[in-house]
């Protein structure tokens, strides 16, 4: 009797232990947000989170209000949704917010990356040296270079000179970015003589095709690894795919080509000056093409796209675009040479940053999550202070809360090319909600110490892209009256999104 009861006595402690891990007997604290724990323990809202995240949020900001604390397999996360009060969390010290916890396991799942405490640091020092300011002149002419290889090289032929060339136009802008970007930061075929430059070139044609291609497998897998629910076949997939890419992009490959960005370079040189394992430095590549390449290609799909269907934004950004090209001297013509987009050209854009700044504002939906390394007083911007546990993560979601907000952007699902222009055509940062000015009032690239550090060599990349297009190139879509496709509502959270299904179009080269 005695030794049955201290079984029952120890299953019922296990039972105990168990429901506390699972977050059974949280409760709401005084000064805390709202809590609201879900259906499921331990499990709490992960399902429907991940099925349409904006969709929860809104539901959650309807039922709690601005702020509130949520569920999420084992994790609690509070979301904070008001505009006005975001600085409070870009501003905090990294004491109490850190985004490296979080990042360091996500990495650790999707890439097999195990990152190092020093690593943020120096992925923001050369960063700022290479990815911006003057650093960002050698990149950009490296692009444009390989954006003539990718895109140009049948420029002249008598084969390709009139001949329509149907695709998807998702497909199509994502290959073409996606390539030319990881030539330019990953490097070139070597070559001696003039002969050995078109074998080269051609060699990078087929090479970085084939990437792209493999790359696209793991993308369309990317959200379920990130989440740590792949099933075992495409689980198993995945892993092949990391596999290829740690062979394709190794370090040994890699310092055998020429034109190598410093960027890269100076990235996997600090690492081995380190003593860093050869086969994580591999896979520390896979990074770096990740975090340059998952996003501007489906952002060069949204911006051609809303441009196509929006016939006077067009005709305003393909006549600044001819402009630029009168003003810097160059000219487009039948067997004269291609034409050199350089830094500065693309500085004078002020209506394609516009259209490009729409563009992300519809179709970029970032999650920014903090890890809560200390109890802590967030302060709103009305006043209202909340205390925050130690171990929590803290996320904005600028997509729902600023970027489709009616008050900060008036009819916010429609596409304005000048929404971000000024009647006198100089750059428009001031934006109002409940009659103050809200300063993150777009946020498709993160905030603080999130903020993508290669957001202009993005944009460049984009912007480059887009002006061969208007330049080089006749296209239209195949049905002009065909409906922009909904966004892939799995991809909430990991940056640009996707479409749902691919646009049918048909294109021309000119000369």
């Amino acid at each position: 009797m005695v030794f049955l009861l201290a079984i029952l006595l120890s299953v019922l402690v296990s039972l105990l232990g168990g429901l506390f891990l699972l977050g059974a007997f949280r409760q709401r604290r005084p000064g805390e947000p709202p809590l609201d724990k879900g259906p499921i323990p331990w499990l709490g809202h992960v399902l429907e989170f991940r099925r349409d995240t904006a969709k929860f949020l809104k539901r959650m900001r309807q039922k709690h209000g601005d702020i509130f604390t949520v569920q999420l397999g084992g994790f609690y996360f509070t979301f904070l949704m008001d505009a006005l009060s975001f600085g409070s969390v870009v501003k905090e010290a990294r004491a109490k917010l850190d985004f490296n916890k979080f990042a360091k396991h996500l990495v650790a799942r999707v890439f097999g990356y195990e990152s190092k405490e020093t690593d943020h640091k120096s992925f923001q020092l050369y960063s700022n040296k290479h990815l911006m300011g003057d650093g960002l002149v050698p990149l950009t002419e490296a692009m444009m270079s390989n954006l003539q290889n990718v895109m140009l090289h049948s420029v002249g032929s008598v084969e390709t000179k009139q001949t329509w060339i149907e695709d998807g136009l998702f497909m199509y802008s994502y290959n073409t970015v996606f390539r030319a970007g990881y030539l330019a930061l990953f490097g070139n075929e070597t070559s001696k003589t003039s002969e050995d430059v078109q074998k080269a070139k051609e060699a990078d044609r087929k090479e970085s095709e084939k990437l792209f291609y493999e790359f696209r497998k793991y993308d369309q897998l990317f959200p379920k690894l990130a989440y740590g629910v792949l099933p075992p076949q495409e689980k198993m997939n995945a892993e092949r795919l990391k596999r290829f890419f740690w062979n394709a992009l190794s370090v040994k490959r890699i310092k055998n080509k020429d034109n190598i960005s410093g960027w890269v370079r100076d990235l996997q040189q600090e690492r081995e000056e380190k003593g860093m394992k050869v086969f994580m430095q591999d896979r520390f590549m896979l990074l770096l093409l990740w975090a340059s390449q998952g996003n501007t290609g489906p952002s060069a799909f949204w911006t051609l796209l809303y441009l196509m269907k929006h016939p006077e934004a067009m005709r305003a950004v393909k006549a600044e675009v001819e402009q630029v090209l009168r003003e810097s001297g160059q000219e487009v013509r039948c067997g004269g040479p291609l034409i050199f987009l350089t830094r500065e050209m693309l500085q004078k854009t002020p209506i394609m940053d516009s259209a490009v700044e729409e563009t992300l504002r519809l179709t970029a939906a970032p999650v920014l999550t903090r890890a809560v390394l200390q109890d802590m007083t967030l302060k709103m911007a009305d006043g209202r202070e909340y205390c925050l546990r130690g171990g929590d993560r803290l996320a904005l979601f600028p997509y729902i809360a600023i970027q489709i907000d009616p008050e900060v952007h008036p009819d916010p699902l429609s596409f304005k090319y000048d929404r971000f222009l000024n009647p006198d055509g100089s750059k428009k940062t001031v934006f109002y909600k409940a009659g103050k000015k809200v300063k993150y009032f777009t946020m498709p690239w993160g905030a603080g110490v999130s903020m993508c550090p290669g957001r202009f060599f993005a944009t460049n990349e984009l912007k480059q892209f887009v002006f061969l297009m208007l330049i080089y190139f006749d296209f239209e879509l195949k049905n002009p009256d065909e409906e922009i496709p909904d966004i892939d509502i799995r991809r909430w959270g990991f940056g640009s999104m996707q479409p749902t299904r691919d646009v049918q179009f048909r294109y021309r080269l000119r000369f």
